[in-house]
């Protein structure tokens, strides 16, 4: 079973860009898409909202995701959420398919 993951980032006033740029920068999202079990890991700018961003990940199981929040990636950023982040909102569900 596939597990999905969609994540919204409520940043502090004007950091959205700051943060996004750290993420590809200290190599947090391109370590996630490395990993075994993803399947899809993206980011986008919110349509509506100038201090959010959005996370879609799609992983091979729920395992995967587990395996995920263990890693040295997932916690910078967590570390880096500390700074800009004020609000984490996620979602999850399982599929068959994608």
């Amino acid at each position: 079973m596939k597990r999905l993951v969609e994540v919204h980032y409520h940043l502090k006033s004007g950091c959205r860009d700051e943060f996004y740029g750290k993420i590809n920068v200290l190599g947090i999202a391109d370590a996630a898409r490395a990993e075994e079990g993803n399947e899809k890991y993206e980011y986008y700018f919110s349509p509506v909202d100038a201090d959010e961003l959005i996370l879609f990940e799609v992983w091979s199981s729920p395992e995967a995701v587990k395996s995920h929040m263990e890693t040295d990636h997932y916690k910078k950023l967590t570390e880096l959420k500390k700074e800009y982040v004020t609000e984490t909102t996620f979602t999850r569900y399982d599929a068959e398919k994608v």
